[in-house]
C-alpha cells in the first residue's frame, strides 16, 4: 500500500505502482464508444498512462489537456487517460475540448485496473477512484518511468515522464 494525500489529508492506496522494468499488468478497459481495449492493443507503441480521479476536476482536466498538447511531437507515442468516470463523460470532455491526441479509457466497469496499477484509493473522501499517477511504458509495454502523485491535488510532473520519451 502507498500512502499520498487529498488537501493534505492522509489517503491510503490499493497497493504499489508496477516497478520500472517490470511488464505492465494486463488490462481491460472500455472505450468512449463503449468497446474495450486491452494493454496489449498497444504493443509496439509508447504508452503514457496519465491516471487520475476524474475528469470532472479542474486538476485532471488540466492533466488530460497538457498531455494532450505535450505528445503532440513524439513518434509512436499513445496517451491513455484512465480513470473511472464513465465513457459518456470521457467522450462529453474531449468532444468539448476538441481533443485529439489522447484516448480516454475507463475502469467503472470490471474495477480490475486500478487494483492491479496500486492506485485505487481505499481510504480518504475519494475511496474507490483512481489516485493521480502516470506510468509510462516502452514499445514492448514494459515500464519505464512511475510517478504517484503526493497529493491529489497536484499535477504530475509532465517533463519527467515525457524525459524517458526522448
Amino acid at each position: 500500500m502507498s500512502e499520498i494525500s487529498f488537501k493534505g489529508e492522509r489517503v491510503i492506496t490499493y497497493g504499489d505502482l508496477p516497478a520500472i522494468g517490470e511488464k505492465a499488468p494486463h488490462f481491460d478497459l472500455i472505450k468512449t464508444d463503449l468497446s474495450k481495449a486491452k494493454l496489449e492493443d498497444f504493443k509496439g507503441k509508447r504508452v503514457i498512462l496519465n491516471i487520475f480521479p476524474s475528469i470532472d476536476t479542474g486538476v485532471c482536466a488540466t492533466s488530460v489537456r497538457n498531455f494532450n498538447e505535450r505528445a503532440t511531437d513524439l513518434d509512436n507515442t499513445v496517451v491513455l487517460c484512465i480513470s473511472r468516470d464513465l465513457p459518456f463523460a470521457q467522450k462529453r470532455f474531449v468532444n468539448d475540448e476538441g481533443l485529439k491526441n489522447v484516448i480516454n479509457l475507463s475502469d467503472f466497469k470490471e474495477r480490475e485496473f486500478g487494483k492491479d496499477y496500486g492506485v485505487e484509493m481505499i481510504t480518504g473522501p475519494l475511496e474507490g477512484l483512481l489516485s493521480r499517477a502516470v506510468i509510462v511504458l516502452d514499445e514492448n509495454l514494459n515500464v519505464i518511468h512511475t510517478q504517484q502523485v503526493p497529493d491529489i491535488v497536484e499535477e504530475p510532473n509532465y517533463l519527467a515522464a515525457l524525459k524517458t520519451l526522448l
